[in-house]
C-alpha cells in the first residue's frame, strides 16, 4: 500500500490561518512541522554549509545548541549562522564539567520559580558537584554537592525529563591492595534525583557480597540492571529496592546526623550519605544470558533483542517475548554479509514496536505483529528495506590469461563495507519531521565523499539527499544530527583534534536573485516564448507550459513553494473567473520571473493581490528547459 496523498503546503497554510484544527494545542505544532517537512524534502531545498570550526576538546549538541570547552561554551546553531550565546568563566581543572544533560520545562506543572521554566543544563563536575545552569545564560541557578567518598562521572535520565541517575566510576582500589589481592566490596555508586525542583532518592551501592562478580550496573526506566563478566543479565526493580532497603529518608539542604557526622545534605563537606545499602539478594524481576551484555527491550507487546552467549555467534540476533522467553516466528535475524564491522540492530525511537537492522549495504526495517490465528505468538516480517546504491565491481571474477596461455579465472569477494563501495554508517530518526536519515559514504579516489539520505518513515520512500561538502575518513569518529532545519557533522581526528560542522536548509531563491522581470498583458512577450539570459545560456518558457501549471490546480490557490523572495507561510488566492457555461477559471494578471544561480523561477501574479505579494509555483525541470 503506497503512501496517501496529503494537502499541500498553501492548503495546510490556509486551513491554519482559518483555525481548521482541533482544539489540542498540539494539532497546530504537528501542522507546522508538516509544513517545514515539506519544504526540507522539496527538490529545489538546499543545505548550505554555513559555519564549520575546530577544537581542541569534545565537541556537544543538544536541541539547537552547540557545546565547546566542556560544556563552558554555548553556541546557538538556530540563527542565520551560529552565534555564542554565553562563554562560563575559567575554571581550574577540578572544576571542569564531566557529563551534561539538557532538561526542558515539563507541561503542566506548578515549578517554585519563573527561571524553572525554562531550559537547564544538568551538569556534573569533576569534584563532585551537580549543577543546575541555565541554558541561555550559563549562570548557576543551583548546586548541590554529591559526596567524597567516590568519585561521579556519568549522568544519565532514568525516566526522561523527570529522573536523573549519576553514577560514579568503578572502584578499583588501591595499586597495592590489588596486588595484595585484596577486593573493594563496592563495585559503584548510583545517585537518584527527581529533577525540577530537585529532590533526593537516594544513593545507592553495588555490593559484590550481595550481586555476586558484577563488572557494571545501570538504572534505565525504574530498573535496576546489572551486568556479569559472564554475559549474565539481571534485572530488579528499583522501587522495590528503596522500599526494603533504604536506611534513612534524606532531603536536600536539611540538617541529618550521618555515622557520628552533622552536616546538611547536598552541601560540602557533608554531601549525600549512601542511604539504599543491600543487605540481602533482592526479588528478581528477570534474567537472561547475551554476548557482551548486550540486551534491549521494546516492541508491542514486550520483546526483547540479545546474542545468543557464543563469539561464533556474533552478528545473530534473537528477538524473544519477555513474558515467557519464547521465541518470535523469524525470530533470529542475522544479516547475510561479510564486513569487518558488525552490523547492528536496535528498537525503533519512534514508539511504533518496530525494529531497525542495519548493515553495510541496507537497513532493514521490521514489524512486530500477531501470527495469524494465534494471537498469543508473534512474528518478525519485513516492514520496508533500504539499499545502498551499489554497482557490480568490473574487476571482479575476471579471467586472467597466464604467460602459457592459459585462462585462469579469479574469484574473490568483496567486503561489504569495502570503501569503493557506498556504505552505510549512521542511522537516525528525526522525531518531530517524522523521518528517517542515513549517512553512506563512499570512497572516490583519496577521499570519502558522504551523504545524508532523507527517508519516509512509513515506507521507506527517499525523499532527499544532501551532500556533505567535508571529506570523511572511515577511520575517524563521526556524528551526525539532523534537526529539523539543520545538519550537524561533527568529526573527531586524531590527537584529539574535533571539527565540526553546520547545515542550515536554504530554499532558492531567497539569495542570490540576478534579475528580476515581470511580464504584463501589455508586454508583447507575454506568455509567448520568453529568452532569458542565464550564466550565458537562454533559459525558455512557453505559454502552453503556464497555462498547463494553472489548468492543473483544481482549485482557488497555487501551491506556495516556499521559494518566494519575500518569504514562506502566505495563505494566497488567485481569483476565480466564472462564464456561463464554462467551468470556472483563474484569472491571471502577470508573470514575474525571478533569476538566480539554482534557475529560472516564476511569479504569478493575479487579480486582487499585489504584484508584491503575487501567488506563487515553484517551477520544475518540466516546465523550464535550458538550451
Amino acid at each position: 500500500m503506497g503512501p496517501s496523498q496529503k494537502p499541500n503546503v498553501c492548503g495546510r497554510l490556509s486551513r491554519r490561518a482559518l483555525g481548521f484544527f482541533s482544539r489540542d494545542a498540539g494539532m497546530v505544532q504537528r501542522t507546522n512541522l508538516g509544513i517545514l517537512r515539506a519544504l526540507v524534502c522539496q527538490e529545489s531545498t538546499k543545505f548550505k554549509n554555513v559555519w564549520t570550526t575546530h577544537s581542541k576538546s569534545p565537541i556537544a549538541y543538544e536541541r539547537g545548541r552547540i557545546y565547546f570547552n566542556n560544556y563552558r561554551c554555548c553556541i546557538s546553531s538556530v540563527a542565520s549562522e551560529p552565534r555564542k550565546l554565553y562563554e562560563m568563566p575559567r575554571c581550574s581543572k577540578s572544576e571542569k564539567i564531566e557529563d551534561a544533560l539538557l532538561w526542558e520545562c515539563p507541561v503542566g506543572e506548578m515549578l517554585p520559580s519563573p527561571s524553572d521554566y525554562k531550559s537547564s543544563l544538568i551538569a556534573l563536575t569533576a569534584h563532585n558537584w551537580l549543577l543546575r545552569i541555565s541554558a541561555t545564560t550559563g549562570k548557576v541557578l543551583e548546586k548541590i554537592y554529591l559526596a567524597s567518598y567516590c568519585k561521579f562521572r556519568y549522568l544519565s535520565w532514568d525516566t526522561p525529563q523527570e529522573v536523573i541517575a549519576v553514577k560514579s566510576a568503578q572502584n578499583k582500589g588501591s595499586t597495592l591492595a590489588r596486588q595484595a589481592g585484596i577486593q573493594q566490596p563496592v563495585l559503584l555508586y548510583l545517585a537518584v534525583f527527581h529533577v525540577l525542583p530537585f529532590s533526593l532518592i537516594g544513593i545507592l551501592e553495588i555490593n559484590k557480597k550481595i550481586f555476586g562478580n558484577v563488572t557494571d550496573a545501570t538504572l534505565s526506566h525504574g530498573i535496576l540492571i546489572v551486568m556479569y563478566s559472564s554475559g549474565l543479565v539481571r534485572l530488579y526493580s528499583f522501587q522495590a529496592i528503596t522500599k526494603q532497603f533504604m536506611q534513612q529518608k534524606l532531603d536536600l539542604g536539611c540538617a541529618c546526623r550521618w555515622g557520628g557526622t552533622t552536616g546538611t545534605v547536598g552541601e560540602a563537606p557533608f554531601g549525600i550519605p549512601c542511604n539504599i545499602k543491600i543487605t540481602d539478594t533482592p526479588p528478581l524481576l528477570f534474567e537472561v544470558s547475551s554476548l557482551e551484555n548486550a540486551f534491549q527491550i521494546g516492541g508491542h507487546p514486550w520483546h526483547y533483542i540479545i546474542t545468543p552467549n557464543k563469539k561464533k555467534q556474533k552478528g545473530v540476533f534473537h528477538i524473544c517475548a519477555l513474558k515467557d522467553n519464547s521465541l518470535a516466528k523469524n525470530g533470529i535475524q542475522e544479516m547475510e554479509c561479510c564486513s569487518l564491522e558488525s552490523d547492528w540492530i536496535y528498537f525503533h525511537p519512534d514508539a511504533s514496536g518496530r525494529i531497525i537492522h542495519v548493515g553495510p549495504n541496507q537497513v532493514k526495517v521490521l514489524k512486530l505483529s500477531e501470527v495469524e490465528n494465534n494471537s498469543a505468538q508473534h512474528q518478525i516480517s519485513e516492514d520496508f528495506v533500504i539499499l545502498a546504491n551499489r554497482e557490480r565491481n568490473k574487476n571482479e571474477n575476471l579471467p586472467t590469461v597466464t604467460a602459457s596461455g592459459r585462462v585462469v579465472k579469479r574469484s574473490f569477494t568483496i567486503l561489504d563495507d569495502d570503501p569503493e563501495q557506498e556504505t552505510f554508517k549512521i542511522v537516525d530518526y528525526e522525531d518531530e519531521l517524522d523521518l528517517l536519515s542515513v549517512v553512506a559514504v563512499t570512497q572516490i579516489d583519496a577521499e570519502g565523499k558522504a551523504h545524508l539520505d532523507f527517508h519516509c518513515n512509513e515506507y521507506g520512500t527517499l525523499l532527499k539527499s544532501i551532500p556533505l561538502m567535508e571529506s570523511w575518513d572511515v577511520t575517524y569518529s563521526h556524528e551526525v544530527y539532523f534537526d529539523r532545519d539543520l545538519v550537524l557533522h561533527i568529526e573527531q581526528k586524531p590527537s584529539r583534534v574535533f571539527s565540526c560542522y553546520v547545515y542550515q536548509m536554504s530554499v532558492p531563491p531567497f539569495e542570490e536573485v540576478i534579475e528580476t522581470r515581470l511580464f504584463t498583458k501589455a508586454s508583447e512577450n507575454y506568455l509567448k516564448m520568453i529568452p532569458l539570459c542565464l550564466n550565458n545560456k537562454i533559459v525558455q518558457t512557453h505559454e502552453r507550459a503556464v497555462g498547463n501549471v494553472l489548468n492543473g490546480v483544481g482549485s482557488k490557490m497555487l501551491e506556495v513553494a516556499g521559494n518566494a523572495p519575500f518569504g514562506i507561510g502566505l495563505c494566497l488566492y488567485m481569483t476565480e473567473e466564472k462564464k456561463p457555461g464554462r467551468r470556472s477559471s483563474l484569472k491571471l494578471l502577470g508573470l514575474k520571473v525571478f533569476i538566480t544561480k539554482e534557475g529560472a523561477y516564476f511569479e504569478v501574479v493575479s487579480e486582487g493581490v499585489s504584484p508584491k505579494f503575487g501567488s506563487v509555483f515553484q517551477e520544475r525541470s518540466l516546465n523550464l528547459s535550458i538550451t
